[in-house]
């Protein structure tokens, strides 16, 4: 009996920026997923014609099809701003904010089994007078989930994150036990139920240089990181550190790792998108639905140019429908 694809929802994100020509390039890529954009139709219209794309934008709450006919169905959300390529409006923040909540809202009531989310610009959001600081905790608020984690995952690696989009300066004290303990519960959890990795081994930063030398360079591994790991080790998590970040990335480090833990954002993403940038995918983990995203950003500066690259959106939706199925890729 044919298997049904899950229907993905899908926020292009920024209008300004190369989102929508990003959802209107894979309209005819086979995907093993119907696809739903929840954004502005007459905005991605637009974008088609500046383009000189033949895509078909369609108005409706459920795709009939997986994409690849030339098409993209569209749950509207009006963006009341200017939309012009490379300039972001402000006055736009709220509708991008309501994109992100109908697409959650709409996994956490089953009508769609998992989100996809485009680049946004912070600073935008920020400026038009809603307080966000990502995808990744605004999801966490709106689905009530006590601790999002934030993983990017490529070919050769999965990086995760205790702490996320905060400033350095704040990084050591948000590091505390209860919170590193819970986020290798859920990270532990999730490689098991959703990627299917049985006893998965996880390597985990220190936050000090040489992962604190002995105390020499930095206190938070004995008070703070250590006992936290003997603690995971005693739930029978298979937590191996604290290590220095800077030799934990290597392929004889690596060999046999389901995953690393890093303990904040620039500590270990840098070197994730390095060896994969463009075909990386960002999960959020610890939500009651699948969301997956883009590893890059606007780009504003080739917006309507034609040169964005679709591969990271790609593999976002396959990954996103891979994992609504309860496997990895």
């Amino acid at each position: 009996m044919a298997r049904t694809p899950p229907i993905v929802a899908l926020t292009p994100g920024e209008p300004a920026g190369i989102g929508p020509e990003l959802a209107l390039a894979i309209a005819d890529q086979p995907l093993d997923a119907r696809l739903i954009a929840i954004t502005d139709a007459a905005m991605l219209r637009e974008r088609a014609r500046q383009m000189g794309l033949d895509v078909e934008v369609v108005v409706d709450d459920v795709p009939d099809a997986a994409p690849g006919d030339g098409r993209i169905v569209v749950h509207n959300v009006p963006f009341p701003g200017r939309v012009a390529c490379g300039r972001p409006d402000p006055a736009n923040a709220a509708a991008l904010v309501e994109c992100m909540n109908v697409a959650a809202r709409g996994c956490m009531d089953g009508r769609w089994q998992a989100m996809v989310t485009g680049p946004v610009n912070k600073a935008v959001i920020n400026d038009g007078g809603i307080a966000f600081s990502g995808h990744t905790e605004h999801l966490a608020r709106i689905a009530g989930a006590d601790l999002p984690v934030m993983m990017l995952t490529s070919e050769t690696m999965r990086v995760a994150l205790v702490t996320t989009h905060l400033p350095l300066a704040d990084v050591p004290d948000a590091i505390t036990r209860p919170r590193l303990l819970r986020t290798l519960e859920i990270l532990d959890n999730e490689l098991k139920m959703r990627f299917g990795i049985a006893g998965p081994r996880i390597l985990v930063c220190g936050l000090n240089p040489h992962a604190g030398e002995g105390g020499h360079l930095g206190s938070e591994e004995i008070e703070v990181i250590e006992p936290a790991l003997a603690e995971a080790r005693r739930l029978g998590i298979d937590a191996v550190g604290p290590l220095p970040a800077d030799t934990l990335f290597t392929a004889d480090r690596l060999a046999g790792a389901a995953a690393v833990l890093a303990m904040y954002h620039d500590q270990g993403l840098p070197v994730l998108k390095y060896a994969g940038f463009g075909k990386a995918v960002n999960v959020t983990l610890g939500l009651p639905f699948v969301r997956t995203s883009v590893d890059h950003g606007t780009a504003l500066d080739i917006a309507g140019s034609g040169r964005a690259d679709p591969g990271s959106l790609l593999t976002a939706i396959r990954l996103a429908a891979q994992l609504a199925r309860g496997r990895d890729h």
